[in-house]
């Protein structure tokens, strides 16, 4: 029995790249002689690139896209893409051509084989700066640190899943999801097929570093109460110093090493002070609990689709 694949591609302000895109892929998916859809997500564009999606679906069956009322961001436009996926294996990428077309048929040979997450690990990375690199680097080992989560190195949104793990996915509640996080989260047997990075091929990233802090932060509360309990962990450890220092006082005046009533001052304060960060620590206990079961807005608002049965 056949099996049918689903290529989501989130896109934002990519008139140029889309053409080079579908052009590339094309061939890549009639060549496996199987039932394919890919599905471009339109983040809220503003250029031109919603009229060229509509031209390329209305000539190709193959082709579909969402339109969002507004920009919602790239991992909305990732988790409505797998809400919206029909095949037996899903497969995440970008639409610059720097997640190479050729890697899908090895994904799917790795999926065959029985794994069912098969994540694009970049080998090189071209195109991309020393300070996102290194900064890359340093925040995967922070998220892994407070989190607990074993993240691959050098493995972006470039993925295969399967239909098991793409409904596990579409079945969790949480709004504020993360892509890297979730598949990492949940388990099920993975592995990596490596690729060299290209530099993109048309346009300019639309990845600003404000968007880049806005996924970091994302990954680190979705997947850490960590920030909650810093408020704790700083009055705990204030409060330690505080105590360290009336004990060396003490001592001090046990020899006979009198300080002016002034230095009593500093220790006494920092004292006061930590206690009222473990009485916050303590109330972000409870507000944890109640951030974690009270979201429920909508992750992003669909305006229009294309050549999908239920529109």
């Amino acid at each position: 029995m056949k099996a049918k694949y689903s290529i989501i591609v989130p896109v934002y302000n990519e008139q140029e790249s889309v053409p080079l895109f579908v052009e590339a892929i094309n061939p890549i998916m009639n060549n496996l002689n199987e039932e394919y859809e890919i599905i471009f997500v339109n983040d809220g564009s503003k250029d031109n690139t919603l009229n060229i999606l509509k031209n390329y679906a209305n000539k190709d069956h193959h082709i579909k896209y969402i339109n969002f009322a507004r920009n919602f961001g790239q991992q909305a436009a990732i988790f409505c893409g797998l809400e919206h996926s029909s095949g037996d294996a899903v497969v995440i990428m970008d639409v610059d051509l720097q997640d190479p077309v050729e890697v899908i048929p090895l994904m799917i040979d790795k999926w065959k084989e029985g794994y069912e997450i098969v994540h694009g690990k970049r080998t090189k990375r071209k195109g991309e700066t020393f300070f996102k690199k290194i900064t890359s680097s340093m925040y995967l080992k922070f998220l892994q640190s407070i989190s607990g989560l074993k993240i691959p190195k050098n493995v972006g949104e470039f993925k295969l899943l399967d239909r098991k793990v793409v409904d596990v996915i579409n079945a969790m509640p949480e709004h504020d999801r993360y892509l890297r996080g979730l598949t990492s989260w949940i388990g099920f047997k993975q592995t990596e097929v490596e690729f060299e990075r290209k530099e993109r091929q048309a346009g300019e990233t639309k990845y600003t570093l404000k968007k880049m802090l806005r996924l970091a932060g994302n990954g680190i509360i979705s997947y850490s109460t960590w920030p909650l309990s810093l408020s704790m962990k700083t009055g705990i450890t204030f409060g330690f110093l505080s105590l360290v220092c009336f004990i060396t006082f003490i001592v001090l005046a046990c020899c006979k090493i009198f300080l002016p009533l002034t230095a009593w001052l500093f220790p006494t304060i920092v004292l006061m002070f930590s206690i009222m960060f473990v009485i916050i620590g303590f109330n972000n206990i409870y507000l944890r609990r109640t951030y974690e079961e009270t979201r429920n807005r909508p992750r992003y608002i669909v305006e229009e689709t294309k050549n999908f049965d239920n529109e």
